[in-house]
């Protein structure tokens, strides 16, 4: 398994049940594909550097994971289609 940190930005105008909603969704995808979040931050509401999507205001996300490429595909692929997600970014990170 390799390393990932993933940062995510979900939409600031929805409820916060939805946003907590959201975040747990991604959380179970990477547990049925065996993946093991090390650490999750959750980083706020914050202003975006510029708008996106109509949006001015993001609430933003890292985790740790260690998970297969398996997994990573699948969370890319259900993050470009979410409509909560504002953006997502995915890092390898190298072994020390």
């Amino acid at each position: 398994m390799n390393k990932y940190e993933i940062m995510f930005i979900v939409k600031a105008t929805i409820e916060s049940d939805k946003i907590k909603e959201t975040c747990e969704t991604y959380k179970k995808l990477l547990a049925s594909y065996k993946a093991n979040v090390v650490d999750f931050k959750e980083m706020g509401e914050k202003k975006l550097a510029y708008e996106i999507n109509g949006n001015l205001n993001g609430y933003y996300f890292v985790m740790q994971v260690e998970a297969n490429a398996d997994a990573i595909k699948e969370f890319d692929r259900k993050a470009r289609i979410d409509e909560n997600m504002i953006r997502h970014l995915i890092i390898r990170l190298d072994e020390e």
